[in-house]
């Protein structure tokens, strides 16, 4: 497994945000993390980058305790885009070079420059590499960010809503863009999604978390209607269309 999380709990003060949460992935696997607002889902990405210091449980990353690891390790084995990311005067080419910074010792190599190249042009971003970043659209925006994260040769690929904010045709390219470096590089994807469709055509394995528990996790066999009604209280029907399974709402 590239990623074990055993018994983690956390709390914000005396507020318990996550409780003996627990899971496993593997290379390959792109998992979408669903749930409520409210249930832990961006506390538990945090935790596992250890951005955010958890109370008890364990993390390993390749059978390696984050604890003990140091920074510039968890920086070269995952790869993280928060929900929203800050602008600045710095074009897109150094935006994305700057996800080699756990490599770089004295200077930028050639393998720097050449691997940050190979991601703009896999991110559709070849032509926008002498932009700056403020001048971007969202979509544009969002996917220099991942970007700048994939550039880091990443084990594990942690996103947290990377599709709020963008049109239908950015969501599915950027979701597309990820589903294909997932499989070609054999990276860990975990997403956390509020778009349950969304997440059915791309994702291939779930973790539905309730109240800061894991309240089940599976292929999509476990998208169901009772699952779904349990989780966010609402009545919806489960269909199949041309393959993948849809979430319909229920009429009122």
């Amino acid at each position: 497994m590239v990623l074990s999380v055993d018994k983690v709990e956390f709390s914000y003060g005396n507020a318990t945000v996550l409780k003996d949460v627990n899971f496993k992935v593997k290379k390959g696997d792109f998992v979408s993390i669903l749930g409520v607002n409210g249930s832990g889902k961006s506390t538990l990405m945090r935790c596992i980058n250890r951005i955010l210091k958890f109370k008890d449980g364990m993390i390993f990353v390749e059978d390696r305790d984050i604890k003990k690891m140091k920074d510039i390790e968890i920086a070269r084995k995952i790869g993280y885009v928060p929900q929203s990311s800050e602008t600045g005067f710095v074009t897109v080419f150094d935006a994305v070079l700057l996800g080699r910074k756990p490599y770089i010792k004295w200077d930028v190599s050639r393998k720097d420059i050449e691997l940050t190249e190979k991601i703009l042009k896999v991110m559709n971003l070849e032509e926008y590499a002498l932009r700056y970043i403020n001048e971007l659209s969202g979509g544009e925006l969002q996917k220099v960010v991942i970007a700048r994260a994939l550039v880091q040769e990443p084990q594990i690929l942690l996103l947290d809503e990377p599709t709020s904010d963008l049109d239908l045709k950015n969501q599915l390219e950027v979701m597309r863009i990820i589903r294909e470096v997932s499989d070609t590089h054999n990276i860990a994807s975990i997403v956390v999604m509020h778009d349950i469709n969304l997440a059915l055509r791309y994702s291939d394995k779930f973790i539905i978390l309730k109240e800061g528990q894991v309240f089940t996790t599976g292929g999509k066999e476990v998208i169901t209607s009772e699952i779904i009604k349990e989780t966010y209280g609402v009545d919806v029907h489960v269909k199949n269309f041309e393959g993948v399974p849809m979430i319909i709402p229920k009429s009122q």
